[in-house]
């Protein structure tokens, strides 16, 4: 679906991919409206300090999927630039959210001139209520000053009255989630990550304003749950629609992680 046109909530909503601005498609969201948005932005990463994510012409990271960038987007905004769109798209969220409503929001941690950049800058003055580590594993270290990172951010940004789902609470604040490796997304959520996420929660509905791939629609399906997904790009929905059509591919993908995982213990 595209957004060009007005839409009203929730027909041209619910289940359903949108294409375009998250920010544009929020505001004809009604406040209140969604008990949980769940999402991980574009990084802003080609825009560094360092020379190996600033284009494809070799580099320390010239194998990475995120040299040819994200389709429809350069993420390489100017740091104030960035911050700002990223506040705006967290101010959205949150009213779109009631009062028993929570944001999971993905970011990663960078190194910005030998200094650490916590995304604090974004995050600052909304209700975070706590910080779970991702820890994804894995990874290629390029720096001799700097131990290797091996996990993001989710910042729980919740309203008064949420409160997790019966025994969620169990669960530490450190989860462990390979990625999903084989996706044409330059940067793919782990299905079973966004099914812990969801399952922490009794939200029906389920908002990811930067889609992607698709991989928060999927889980919110396996669960039984109701989707919104909204993204910028046209390559990305038709991606998403494909993979919601097919989750047997998924699937696969996770069992061959899982049994990535187990041959590693042997390694």
């Amino acid at each position: 679906m595209n957004s060009k046109e007005r839409m009203k909530y929730p027909e041209d909503f619910l289940n359903k991919f949108i294409c375009g601005n998250a920010v544009d498609v929020m505001k004809q969201i009604p406040d209140g409206s969604i008990e949980l948005v769940v999402t991980s932005p574009p990084y802003n990463l080609k825009n560094s300090t360092g020379n190996g994510m600033k284009d494809g012409r070799g580099g320390k990271w010239s194998n990475a999927a995120l040299i040819n960038g994200y389709s429809h987007y350069n993420d390489n905004m100017p740091h104030d630039e960035y911050v700002e769109w990223q506040r705006e798209c967290l101010a959205e969220m949150l009213r779109i959210i009631p009062e028993n409503g929570a944001i999971f929001y993905n970011h990663k941690w960078r190194v910005q001139a030998g200094l650490l950049q916590d995304r604090n800058d974004i995050v600052s003055g909304f209700p975070v209520r706590q910080i779970i580590i991702w820890r994804r594993k894995g990874g290629i270290n390029f720096n001799p000053g700097y131990f290797l990172p091996t996990y993001e951010v989710i910042y729980l940004i919740a309203k008064p009255n949420f409160k997790l789902a019966k025994k969620a609470n169990a669960h530490g604040d450190i989860w462990e989630f390979g990625q999903e490796s084989k996706n044409k997304h330059p940067a793919p959520f782990p299905v079973e990550l966004i099914e812990r996420i969801i399952l922490s929660t009794d939200a029906d509905v389920v908002l990811d304003p930067f889609m992607g791939s698709g991989t928060t629609a999927l889980a919110a399906k396996n669960l039984d749950r109701q989707f919104i997904g909204i993204d910028i790009s046209p390559e990305y929905c038709e991606m998403a629609e494909e993979r919601l059509a097919n989750p047997m591919s998924v699937i696969k993908q996770i069992t061959t992680n899982k049994k990535e995982k187990q041959a590693n213990l042997f390694d």
